[in-house]
């Protein structure tokens, strides 16, 4: 069960110093949330200390890792600490790391099926104001090593986060996908059948693996309020055509400079954002002729603001990253 703490910030309740109580005499404490609610919960032994972050509603549990290159917490336990019933509740466990190749620090993230994705957008914007928020330093860009290569997170000063995707990924081979280009070696409206229709699906790698559709191949057009995407999510994530599995984006158009969009993430299904994947988005709709390079996403968890830019090829998102309390957890 998880410790939450009553410190005024997350440097605060991250200090050396663990605080432990007795077993036997339980005490509540509250922990503090955004808009000064209050929560309560259990006190109980103090472990791992940690921080829960969200990021429109992609919620993750953060650990300051960067005393050693292994997370201290595996795979299994971060299942567990993900339930949301049984544990602290989460998207995902990401762990600050030491730093390589000159970045400032490093990033690993479990997902909550246990699964190691190699980025997420909606993370590194948490991890980045986390990494602030305990250090206690002013707003400024980081250079953070991921399994996806070089990420940079930058705070702005109005609170939001503004990351450095880099460039996206196209060929198909490397997304990857089996599904056949069809447009010099990317994958751009191409026929996947699926539930008995025939989807068109544009694949991008932001990193990690990206299936985008806009509509059937019929003409039928993406509303994303009648998808039912508890069922028909998997069959996208487990398809063959995608060896390393897929994250999948159902994209409605508004207007070429916004799109509403629903996502089936790959290892924790749906989720209320992804922002690898709101850049995979606008990518495919630029590709596809839908969107404009600056496009405006809607997520069920509120909006990011992506651009790909001609001038570097690379890919920036902007958006939130708040906390929502801090703690201490037993595993």
């Amino acid at each position: 069960m998880a410790q939450c703490q009553a410190a005024s910030s997350v440097a605060r309740a991250f200090l050396p110093q663990q605080q432990r109580c007795s077993s036997r005499q339980p005490r509540r404490m509250a922990a503090a949330a955004p808009g000064g609610a209050r929560r309560q919960a259990v006190r109980c032994s103090a472990g791992i200390k940690f921080a829960k972050y969200q990021g429109l509603g992609n919620d993750f549990i953060l650990v300051d890792n960067r005393h050693q290159a292994e997370p201290v917490i595996s795979p299994e336990q971060a299942v567990k600490l993900c339930d949301r019933n049984f544990g602290i509740g989460g998207d995902g466990v990401i762990f600050a790391l030491p730093a390589q190749n000159g970045t400032d620090y490093s990033m690993r993230i479990f997902n909550s099926d246990g699964s190691e994705p190699e980025m997420c957008g909606n993370g590194i914007r948490c991890l980045a104001r986390f990494v602030a928020d305990v250090d206690g330093s002013q707003p400024r860009q980081y250079k953070v090593h991921t399994l996806a290569g070089l990420i940079q997170p930058a705070l702005l000063a109005d609170g939001q986060v503004c990351v450095d995707m880099g460039e996206p990924i196209l060929k198909a081979a490397d997304v990857p996908t089996t599904l056949q280009p069809t447009q010099g070696e990317a994958v751009v409206q191409q026929r996947l059948n699926v539930d008995g229709k025939d989807w068109l699906f544009t694949c991008v790698s932001m990193g990690n693996p990206h299936a985008i559709t806009y509509g059937l191949a019929d003409g039928t057009s993406i509303k994303v309020d009648e998808l039912d995407l508890a069922r028909i999510g998997p069959m996208f994530e487990h398809n063959a055509v995608f060896p390393a599995r897929t994250n999948t984006e159902f994209v409605e158009v508004l207007t070429p400079s916004h799109v509403r969009m629903h996502v089936w993430e790959r290892g924790a299904g749906r989720t209320l954002a992804c922002g690898t994947g709101a850049c995979a988005t606008v990518v495919a709709g630029v590709l596809e002729g839908k969107t404009e390079r600056k496009c405006q996403v809607d997520l069920p968890g509120g909006p990011l603001h992506i651009e790909w830019r001609e001038s570097d090829n690379h890919i920036y998102m902007t958006g939130p990253a708040e906390l929502v309390f801090s703690g201490s957890v037993s595993v």
